[in-house]
């Protein structure tokens, strides 16, 4: 299960977490980047996965503005919907 998880690509995460930073409230976002920045350090961890995809789910209207601003984001949670879960 661990060669499931793919790899992201950590110029795209970067880039994501700059624009973030650039464009958006830090106080708004401050866990979505430091899952991120966990992310670029450990881009297999599904756990890190599952925990960008709570961040996000909880950010409520800023999600439209956060994949404005790093629309890579979109394609890393969509990754994690095609992993295969069957028991």
């Amino acid at each position: 299960m661990s060669s499931s998880s793919p790899l992201v690509d950590l110029h795209r995460i970067d880039t994501s977490i700059r624009m973030l930073k650039q464009y958006l409230e830090a106080d708004d976002i401050a866990p979505l980047i430091e899952v991120l920045e966990s992310l670029a350090a450990d881009p297999r961890n599904a756990a890190l996965r599952a925990q960008l995809s709570a961040i996000f789910d909880g950010l409520g209207p800023l999600q439209g503005a956060v994949l404005t601003y790093a629309p890579y984001i979109s394609i890393v949670l969509a990754g994690d919907l095609f992993e295969d879960d069957t028991d």
